[in-house]
């Protein structure tokens, strides 16, 4: 795993678009896909750097297109070993 990439929205649709978006334009992986409530969904995604930051700039344009909205999103590169037990 050499980055970690998370896009959170609100509604499960723009994150299912978010995520088929990722997943299209890059070479990344779902991680997880976490509901964590009032409406609030995150995507988090892994690959190498470059795709990862690739993916996650398509994902924060994807929610336009269901009508959802953007919370945040966030790159991390070569993220510490202890961090994947968290998420």
């Amino acid at each position: 795993m050499n980055a970690i990439g998370m896009v959170e929205t609100r509604g499960l649709t723009a994150a299912i678009e978010a995520l088929d978006a990722m997943a299209k334009a890059a070479n990344v992986q779902l991680t997880s896909f976490k509901k964590v409530g009032s409406g609030l969904v995150t995507v988090i995604i892994e690959g190498d750097v470059a795709a990862v930051s690739s993916a996650i700039e398509v994902g924060r344009q994807a929610h336009i297109k269901t009508g959802g909205e953007l919370i945040s999103s966030n790159v991390i590169p070569r993220p510490h070993s202890e961090l994947s037990k968290i998420l």
